[in-house]
């Protein structure tokens, strides 16, 4: 659909953001972080909830969900202004050294895992016009979902409810950014739904970083009889970027906005096709015990042209410069949750076997045919591959004392990879292979009431994370083969936290948090060599990741809210390695040393937002946000400085009838600060740095109409 005709599709709706952006009262928020329905503030773990009213609000577009994550503490959410990359998201410095996707962090859209059975996970699908709520949980009860959960992020659309209601929006701003949406929702006695379509694209504030995205997510509630419900949920995603690379450090510091010349060169680019499918079933049985079952099928195909120098390729164990990955992926999610009494407390027990499979076709061919660069050429690599884990758990809840609650689990998580090489040449041989890991992870966790407005816990747990298929691809030594050398890492994680509330009569009501955590982690997967295009990895001994977070939020007067959030996180390698500068690799010959900071984890990170919204009339706000410097490869000789940038916001929300609308107002780095928002870690060619934009504004426009 071409500009001029969406612009005009938005506005003849309604025009602007949806309603659903105006504060509305909503019920008290439970999470189902640890699979039991519960209020934040009675689990014995760190878990945020963002409802969808505040991912909409403060006039920000909509795109992604690093605008929203800034007030969870130990959450790094990065935008990395290119969209032929996914955000870069690590919580508690897991996931933070990633180049390729999420990783390290479990990732859940509507219950069906965005994260493949390998750890690798990605973020492109998510529609937060749609979206009802927001849950992160952090420390030990992550352990609860298997593989790579150094922490969780879920997602969840938003129930239909109340009468049909059409709501439009359009956010237009710098870089040529248009992003119009249309939303329909509402609900009968049998049914309830929510569809959401939306475009965004731009320019891209950085040469070479275009890019286009088509985004549709659906939510239909069945309830079929008392006690039995059906939730359907679909998704669709096609998206198209420009890659402009990272920058070395006299690029960024000279030329900010440019891209490498190889990304122009080769033509650096990305398409992604994805559609998913997901049902679930809920039955409530006699005595308060249910079962659920959710399966889900989906696929994704992928073509991503890299900038990889022609010379590299000569070699006949090269894959080419071109990636073509075509995805199926499948799994349920069986169930059952009791509630009984033990030693006169409540008792609730849940017991569940969680099967997921990924299908792959990898391809890859050179990215150049003669003297033309940055096309398809010569097929290089070609194979089949599939990864599947097999995960029973159990977990209870047991209140055996009025002011006394113990919450304990354990899952065993079975992970096996195989891989079938169609392409075997000359010396390239073959690469076929197998390989699986198993670990058993229990947590356990105490919450203590000291009065009705302050609870006190601890937990501890123990967690694994295996290689990535893309991580077991290549052996340093060149040669042919899954690099099976490769060991999961395995945490042990702890965490003491304190809860707290005001009472409700209180001028200042609101609610505060603090957070003290340390995980230490045997055999952390860390790069080995980067070069050439291609990145081999390696088991780095001992590190360790120790901290604290806060978090505050009140409402001093009416319509009037602050928050806080500080973290600080000290990431390092306990156990001295060596590195490779090049492949194939004998010997590693650049040592790391031991107490060097774990790469892409800040030491510090502080925000602060300001807001003044009323339900109808005028609304402003500011945001805060600050981070120490990050280093960007595993000697420490890099690193991105430290940043402060502002943000200021403001609208006007009014209801008419049955209309309801908004428009706002938002600007970016109000101080026009130069910092890099992201770092590629351990980039081979240095090019580690991926700047922010200078000052930028978004403005929106929305309506509804309420049937």
């Amino acid at each position: 659909m071409k500009r001029p005709a969406l612009l005009a599709w938005a506005f003849a709706v309604a025009g602007g953001a949806c309603a659903q952006s105006l504060p509305q009262a909503l019920p008290p928020v439970t999470v189902t972080a640890t699979r039991t329905e519960a209020a934040a503030f009675d689990v014995p773990a760190s878990v945020d909830v963002i409802d969808g009213d505040r991912v909409r609000a403060a006039g920000r577009p909509g795109i992604n969900l690093s605008e929203s994550l800034a007030l969870v503490p130990g959450v790094a959410a990065r935008d990395r202004q290119n969209y032929a990359q996914d955000l870069q998201l690590s919580i508690r410095g897991f996931g933070a050294r990633s180049t390729f996707g999420v990783r390290g962090v479990r990732i859940y859209v509507d219950g069906i895992p965005a994260t493949m059975p390998d750890g690798q996970g990605q973020l492109s699908h998510i529609d937060l016009d749609s979206a009802g709520r927001i849950e992160l949980l952090r420390g030990p009860f992550s352990v609860l979902y298997g593989n790579s959960s150094g922490g969780v992020l879920q997602v969840f659309t938003e129930a239909g409810a109340g009468p049909p209601t059409v709501s439009s929006g359009l956010a237009v701003g710098s870089d040529g950014l248009v992003r119009p949406g249309l939303r329909v929702s509402g609900s009968t006695p049998g049914l309830g739904y929510v569809v959401s379509a939306n475009h965004f694209s731009t320019d891209g504030w950085r040469d070479h970083s275009s890019a286009a995205r088509d985004l549709v997510n659906a939510r239909l509630d069945f309830k079929r009889a008392e006690g039995s419900d059906w939730t359907l949920v679909a998704n669709t995603v096609d998206l198209r970027a420009d890659d402009p690379l990272g920058l070395a450090r006299a690029q960024f510091e000279a030329a900010p906005r440019s891209a490498d010349a190889s990304a122009a060169q080769f033509n650096t680019r990305k398409a992604v096709r994805q559609s998913q499918l997901g049902l679930a079933h809920e039955h409530r049985l006699d005595g308060g015990d249910s079962v659920r079952l959710m399966v889900y099928a989906g696929q994704r195909e992928t073509v991503q042209f890299q900038a990889i120098p022609v010379a590299a390729q000569a070699n006949a164990l090269h894959p080419g410069g071109v990636i073509g990955l075509e995805r199926r992926y499948a799994g349920t999610d069986l169930r059952w949750t009791g509630k009984s009494q033990l030693g006169g407390g409540p008792l609730e027990v849940v017991a569940g076997l969680s099967y997921d499979r990924l299908l792959e076709h990898r391809l890859g061919w050179q990215n150049f045919v003669g003297p033309a660069l940055g096309v398809q050429g010569a097929l290089r690599r070609d194979e089949d591959n599939e990864v599947s884990n097999l995960d029973p758990y159990l977990q209870a809840v047991w209140k055996f004392a009025p002011a006394w609650s113990l919450t304990a689990g354990v899952r065993h998580s079975s992970v096996r990879f195989a891989s079938d090489d169609r392409y075997v040449a000359g010396i390239n041989g073959n690469d076929s292979g197998s390989v699986s890991y198993s670990a058993t992870l229990p947590v356990v966790g105490l919450m203590y009431a000291l009065s009705a407005q302050t609870h006190l816990y601890a937990a501890l747990g123990r967690g694994f994370e295996t290689p990535t298929f893309n991580e077991l691809a290549y052996r340093p030594s060149g040669s042919a083969g899954l690099n099976f050398a490769l060991r999961p890492s395995r945490s042990d994680n702890f965490e003491f936290g304190i809860k707290g509330r005001t009472a409700t009569q209180d001028r200042w009501r609101g609610e505060w948090s603090a957070a003290l955590f340390q995980t230490r982690t045997q055999d952390e997967i860390v790069t080995q060599t980067n070069t050439g295009g291609r990145s081999t990895f390696q088991n780095a001994g001992a590190t360790r990741r120790r901290g604290l977070e806060l978090a505050w939020s009140a409402v001093p007067a009416p319509a009037w809210q602050v928050q806080l959030a500080q973290t600080w996180l000290d990431a390092r390698y306990r156990d001295p390695f060596a590195t490779c500068s090049a492949t194939p690799c004998a010997v590693p010959t650049q040592f790391i040393q031991a107490g060097n900071r774990i790469p892409g984890t800040a030491q510090s990170v502080s925000a602060v937002e300001l807001t003044w919204q009323r339900r109808r009339g005028w609304r402003a706000g500011a945001e805060l946000r600050r981070s120490s410097r990050v280093y960007v490869n595993d000697t420490n000789s890099e690193s991105a400085p430290a940043f402060t940038t502002l943000a200021l916001h403001g609208g006007y929300a009014f209801e008419i009838g049955r209309w309801s609308g908004i428009a706002s107002a938002r600007v970016d780095n109000v101080l026009d600060k130069r910092y890099a928002g992201s770092v590629i870690v351990n980039e081979g060619n240095g090019r580690f740095f991926e700047p922010a934009p200078g000052r930028n504004f978004v403005l929106k426009l929305g309506g509804s109409y309420a049937f």
